[in-house]
């Protein structure tokens, strides 16, 4: 079994967080054959004895194989570290997650993006600027990057989709599970015309602690990060901290000097923070970026520029729509090499998935 499907069963499995999972990683370079560790391996390397014997149980192939298969019915698409297609801003990052799982157009992590956040509770002022400058980023092609909370990260992702733009929510949750759940509408139109991503697999149990984590996954992911509104407890700060720990940009849109909702911001600017007063201020950083997007535009789709493999199942899915069983008998290959082959088409923007891991050709 290859190494991307063994992380997934590693990151999978309960008792092993970030933290342990580095450990085995960086420290063994035998990590590769852990489908045969016994629990005395396991010990061997650090972990406790009830965490090695419940994994020297569940770690097989049949375990691993079950799991993306119920993944992949779910329309769940994995994206490990070591997959090639990976978010290059992602990898450079404080603690990059070491799996992603997203529903939705996993292409979109090949694109220019920046996160734009705020205050569950916005004024009226910060729902304007909030949707103004969703909309003007969108038109120049950007990735508008949020966290599917109420206020200003509901109204950022509503504004990138009336605007036909594209949007990525990042979960504080498993990536099945809606929260809050007012917006479980929102979560459905995202997964339906943009991305919603999570590190957390299915069947993770809520907890509040697991917000500031994905606070890191949204300032990773992008280039800069903009808070609108938030006053000097907002976790929108937590985000901007994370995006100037990762070396990226941070703009703030100053307000009211009398208004509890612009103290962050404000203190933001006072600490260096770029001040926005329209998208221009934000786009000027990435002209150079963005021109060259549009000059390749074309080009990542192009069927010329696909591997062997990769033409070949895009071959398949020229003569027709298959679906992740059909595709599996046909070529014969392992479960987690043709979800990877299929994960490199999406973000080639080649091939598209449909709801009941049906693929087609674009």
């Amino acid at each position: 079994m290859d190494k991307r499907s063994i992380l997934i069963g590693l990151h999978e499995s309960e008792g092993l967080g970030w933290k342990r999972i580095e450990h085995i990683l960086s420290r063994d370079e035998d990590w590769v054959h852990a489908l045969d560790f016994t629990a005395t391996d396991w010990v061997e390397r650090g972990l406790g004895a009830e965490i090695a014997l419940r994994l020297s149980k569940i770690l097989t192939k049949s375990w691993i194989e079950e799991r993306l298969e119920q993944l992949d019915r779910k329309g769940i698409s994995t994206l490990t570290i070591f997959d090639p297609m990976y978010p290059l801003l992602m990898k450079e990052s404080i603690r990059p997650p070491w799996v992603l799982y997203g529903i939705g157009d996993m292409g979109l992590l090949a694109l220019p993006s920046i996160a734009v956040v705020g205050t569950r509770l916005p004024t009226a002022y910060g729902r304007k600027v909030c949707t103004e400058l969703t909309t003007a980023l969108c038109r120049r092609g950007m990735v508008v990057v949020s966290g599917l909370a109420k206020g200003i990260d509901g109204f950022c992702h509503e504004a990138a989709l009336r605007s036909r733009g594209k949007t990525v929510a990042v979960l504080g949750t498993a990536i099945d599970v809606i929260y809050p759940p007012e917006n479980a509408s929102l979560y459905q139109m995202i997964g339906e015309q943009g991305l919603i991503l999570s590190e957390y697999p299915v069947g993770t149990p809520g907890h509040p602690g697991l917000f500031p984590q994905r606070n890191r996954i949204i300032a990773g992911l992008t280039y800069g990060t903009v808070v609108v509104e938030a006053d000097v407890r907002s976790g929108s700060l937590i985000t901007a901290d994370a995006a100037l720990e990762a070396g990226r940009d941070v703009f703030a849109v100053p307000g009211q000097i009398t208004s509890p909702k612009s103290r962050g911001t404000l203190g933001l600017i006072r600490q260096g923070a770029k001040m926005v007063t329209d998208a221009q201020d934000i786009l000027e950083e990435y002209d150079v970026l963005l021109s060259n997007l549009e000059e390749k535009e074309e080009e990542i789709g192009s069927n010329d520029e696909l591997t062997d493999e990769q033409r070949r199942i895009y071959h398949m899915l020229e003569q027709d729509i298959s679906t992740f069983d059909e595709l599996l008998m046909k070529t014969e290959w392992e479960f987690g090499h043709l979800h990877s082959v299929l994960l490199s088409l999406i973000m080639k923007k080649a091939v598209v998935q449909l709801p009941g891991s049906v693929y087609k050709v674009i």
